[in-house]
């Protein structure tokens, strides 16, 4: 058995062909995680009792991150049984799943010339709509959704870094997401708030031009009427709810904050929100997913 004080770490890492698990592999790595790429749901019984050993001989802990191909026709019933007896064993495995827009996927594909790995005869978005299809109910069972579908590989390395970043041994990692309405709600939210009951910064002349993150928006934004009582009720909801996901022990939540185009209400309001939610047991960081897109 492992031993619990030591916390051994695993990540499964899936999703959709081209949402990005490479990126996240070395991403990870980079973050000094022990990733292996591509390894069959069926060896991860195997890595697990490598992982004992090592635990044993080294007595400290350990953080693997595994990146899984979902095509296999056995893999969902191999990945639970695998996920069931690292917990009998004391692991924690948390499953990832990273998740694109079709749109997206197609231009990825598109962009690098390559057919989808599933799309045989038919068309490229015959081949991501099987996937998607395929792979409905792990999403629904996975620990933490990442949408890619808005990022460049660097945007993605800046999202994934706090998450999963050793740094501060925070037991829930809370995502703040500013977005606009205008180019969709990101897939990964777990909560999401429309902040286009405030006043529009863009109307306003001197400001337009403007960012959220620049003091003089901020400083309109939330000096509007309903803007501070609202971060501030945002932050007693969730103090029963991030009690609850530690007591579940999950460990990653998104909260995405949308007004329009994603310039302006949102990014400072997330900014507020974030800081307002940070605690000595809660991390929480910021992404702006549309700022610049305008």
């Amino acid at each position: 058995m492992v031993d619990p004080g030591a916390e051994p770490e695993i990540l499964i890492v899936t999703g959709m062909s081209g949402a990005g698990r490479t990126t996240t592999g070395n991403v990870l790595e980079d973050l000094g995680w022990y990733v292996i790429d591509n390894l069959p749901p069926q060896l991860l019984q195997s890595l697990a009792d490598l992982a004992d050993t090592a635990l044993r001989d080294r007595a400290e802990r350990l953080r693997y991150a595994v990146v899984v191909d979902v095509r296999a026709r056995s893999f969902f019933g191999h990945l639970r049984a695998a996920m069931d007896e690292m917990r009998h064993r004391g692991w924690r495995p948390n499953l990832v799943f990273l998740d694109a827009t079709d749109e997206a996927l197609v231009r990825r594909f598109e962009s690098v010339r390559r057919p989808h790995p599933l799309q045989g005869d038919g068309r490229l978005l015959d081949g991501i709509q099987a996937e998607r299809a395929q792979l409905e109910h792990l999403r629904s069972i996975a620990d933490v959704v990442i949408d890619t579908s808005g990022l460049n590989v660097h945007q993605l390395a800046r999202k994934l870094s706090p998450i999963f970043s050793p740094a501060g041994r925070h037991r829930l990692r809370l995502a703040v997401v500013s977005f606009g309405f205008k180019y969709g709600v990101p897939l990964d939210a777990d909560f999401v708030f429309d902040m286009r009951f405030l006043p529009n910064p863009y109307w306003v002349p001197e400001l337009r031009n403007h960012t959220g993150k620049e003091t003089e928006v901020a400083e309109y934004v939330l000096s509007r009427d309903g803007a501070s009582e609202f971060v501030e009720r945002v932050a007693a909801l969730f103090e029963p709810v991030t009690a609850g996901y530690v007591r579940e022990e999950r460990r990653y939540v998104t909260i995405a904050v949308g007004c329009t185009g994603g310039k302006h209400r949102s990014v400072a309001m997330a900014e507020a929100i974030a800081a307002r939610l940070a605690t000595s047991t809660i991390s929480s960081f910021v992404v702006h997913r549309d700022l610049g897109r305008e």
